[in-house]
């Protein structure tokens, strides 16, 4: 015979403890947001962006999040940084234009940009060697490691000889090591 109300107890105490780990979960993103609260508002793109880069004038892929330069399991929340989604980059002599159809839309100006690197990580996210774009930029007074997974993944050797051009980089994708 099945003891109903000892059943029912464990269900929904279970439902409980499962509805307590989210919310610690939840205030724990928020509260690394308010510890990186000193970091500025992000830039938004100039209304006269440029001459695009590339001969594809944007690609779209993922958004993987933002994470301390060098550090690539700190991720960055505040103002929408570590909310992963899909994304339209577009190079230009001005910058690298970040749209996030259901996030903060940001844009890196061509002063900020410091260098660009395929990797195979950051914070969330692992996949083979090459397989992320990691644009390093300045934000502020910190230097922020930004990953992007093209839908082709075979534009990203493009993607990193334009943006470290435009910092005076001559290295080339091959040539670049992840740091991990």
């Amino acid at each position: 015979m099945t003891d109903w109300a000892a059943r029912i107890g464990w269900v929904v105490g279970l439902g409980l403890f499962v509805a307590l780990v989210y919310w610690l979960m939840r205030e724990g993103w928020k509260w690394r947001g308010t510890l990186q609260g000193d970091l500025p508002a992000l830039p938004t793109a100039p209304s006269g962006p440029g001459e695009a880069r590339l001969t594809v004038l944007s690609t779209t892929g993922r958004y993987h999040g933002s994470t301390t330069a060098g550090q690539w399991l700190d991720r960055i929340v505040a103002h929408g940084l570590g909310t992963r989604s899909r994304v339209e980059l577009t190079l230009t002599d001005a910058g690298l234009d970040v749209v996030r159809p259901g996030a903060s839309d940001f844009f890196i100006p061509a002063a900020a940009l410091r260098e660009a690197r395929l990797d195979k990580g950051i914070a969330g996210k692992v996949l083979t060697e090459g397989g992320l774009l990691v644009v390093t930029w300045a934000h502020g007074d910190r230097l922020l490691d930004s990953g992007f997974r093209a839908d082709h993944a075979a534009e990203h050797g493009a993607w990193v000889a334009a943006i470290n051009s435009m910092t005076d980089k001559t290295e080339t994708p091959t040539e670049t090591e992840g740091a991990r």
